[in-house]
């Protein structure tokens, strides 16, 4: 399939978290795509005691900002952590894509997330196994490292391509120095740019 000449990607804020007193912000984000309207993660729409407990969050849930959720034609889940997957109910009936390994262990591990708000009334999973090419210059790619089931969204539109990359990195610094198998693969498809839910700007490697 041609890549389209042009996809946009939005960062949108739908959360502030606090870890040892620090804020940790937690965007999703929205790529158009000549195709689809494609909402990368869902964020959180309740406060749970689980999550209060843990992260004392500040809640702006997608139902209450200016974007049309009726307008989103695909969800891709990056992986079911509580912060990812907590708005999942709101597109009930549309297609939700997600690796497979994922969606079988936020079912089986106890603790892994909160199952309610990934088995909400209404939701429809299409499991993925491994890469997928969803849309033309648009393809699911596993990642594992912050879950065994994570993945990555690829964007290539001739260039270097852009990733949409989750919890593939929590910040910065792990980009730049790879650990994990999923960030061993991102650095090696050379992006241009990796956006990461908990950091407002993308990264970009470092130049010589």
């Amino acid at each position: 399939m041609n890549a389209p000449a042009s996809i946009t990607i939005t960062p949108i804020l739908v959360a502030d978290l606090f870890v040892e007193g620090e804020r940790m912000p937690v965007y999703v984000h929205v790529i158009d795509h000549p195709d689809a309207r494609i909402l990368v993660d869902t964020g959180m729409t309740e406060l749970h005691p689980a999550v209060v407990a843990a992260f004392d969050p500040r809640l702006y849930p997608l139902s209450r900002q200016d974007i049309d959720l009726a307008g989103i034609d695909i969800v891709i889940n990056t992986h079911l952590h509580a912060d990812h997957c907590g708005g999942n109910h709101l597109f009930a009936g549309k297609p939700i894509y997600v690796q497979r390994r994922e969606l079988d262990d936020a079912r089986s591990e106890d603790g892994y997330t909160i199952r309610e708000w990934v088995d909400a009334p209404g939701i429809r999973y299409v499991p993925v196994d491994g890469e997928l090419e969803l849309l033309p210059g648009l393809r699911l790619v596993p990642a594992p490292g912050h879950t065994a089931g994570m993945q990555v969204i690829v964007i290539e539109t001739g260039g270097r391509p852009v990733v949409v990359g989750g919890d593939v990195a929590v910040w910065f610094g792990e980009l730049d120095e790879p650990q994990s198998e999923g960030q061993l693969r991102v650095h090696a498809l050379d992006p241009e740019l990796v956006w990461l839910a908990h950091e407002q700007e993308p990264w970009r490697p470092r130049t010589a």
